[in-house]
């Protein structure tokens, strides 16, 4: 247990629960329920621990999920820009969530493998990948954690929104035996001054890297990411936490920071 594995390493480095509590800014009580495992601890709050004890935040977390592997990206000291101004909740943009919808699924929609659940993947790495690599959203979905990976809240809406203006077309298929929700676009993107030059090249990049997959490999992929693995089921997926990504998902250089 991650609370065992904290009250273990502190001990070795011979640290008092008091010191431990007054480097997180909590009382001491509370830090005593943390390694009694009566109380969860933040992402943020984790990332401090492993500051405080010298070890990854990868650590703390491949010893919960009982993982052995890991390799570590950067620093996760490094300073990012803009901190006083990141906010956790995603700013929704329907108009571009829609326009980017239409053009992942012209190019890449009438791909066999390309079903809802693929789109669900695909939205997910443009919007976190970008997040990562210049700290600003993208689209700002709102994604959730559940067993096949993140799934973007607004989808839904939005995609029946697009049926009824005759924007996508729903068609139903089977990919290797498999029942398929599949979408194609009826009409061209139009950006406008929705999307940058630097958010295309993005989209497109991720759709070079990612559009080939299938719905399992895509979704053993997104699980391999820390934030989706440090998500609660059922509950919305923190951008924040992709600055505590491993080599595995990790998409920005963090040693020309």
């Amino acid at each position: 247990m991650i609370n065992k594995y904290i009250q273990k390493l502190r001990e070795q480095n011979n640290f008092s629960q008091k010191y431990m509590a007054s480097k997180l800014g909590i009382s001491r009580p509370t830090y005593i329920d943390i390694e009694k495992g009566k109380r969860d601890i933040t992402l943020k709050e984790a990332g401090k621990i492993a500051d405080i004890l010298n070890i990854s935040i990868d650590q703390l977390i491949h010893e919960k999920k009982q993982i052995t592997e890991v390799n570590i990206v950067r620093d996760k000291s490094v300073s990012r820009k803009n901190e006083e101004l990141r906010i956790n909740i995603p700013q929704k943009n329907y108009d571009k969530f829609r326009e980017v919808l239409l053009y992942i699924l012209s190019k890449v929609g009438a791909q066999p493998n390309i079903g809802e659940t693929v789109l669900y993947k695909l939205l997910y790495f443009i919007d976190f990948d970008y997040y990562e690599k210049y700290e600003e959203q993208i689209i700002g979905a709102t994604y959730i954690k559940n067993h096949y990976g993140p799934t973007p809240v607004e989808f839904k809406k939005l995609i029946l929104e697009m049926e009824k203006r005759g924007e996508v077309e729903l068609i139903k298929s089977k990919y290797f035996q498999h029942e398929q929700k599949k979408y194609l676009a009826v009409r061209s993107a139009d950006f406008s001054e929705l999307l940058s030059a630097q958010e295309l090249a993005h989209i497109d990049n991720v759709l070079d890297r990612l559009s080939n997959m299938n719905a399992h490999e895509l979704t053993e992929y997104s699980h391999q990411d820390v934030p989706w693995i440090t998500a609660e089921e059922g509950k919305p997926i923190e951008y924040e936490s992709v600055f505590y990504r491993t080599s595995k998902t990790s998409v920005r250089n963090y040693e020309e920071d």
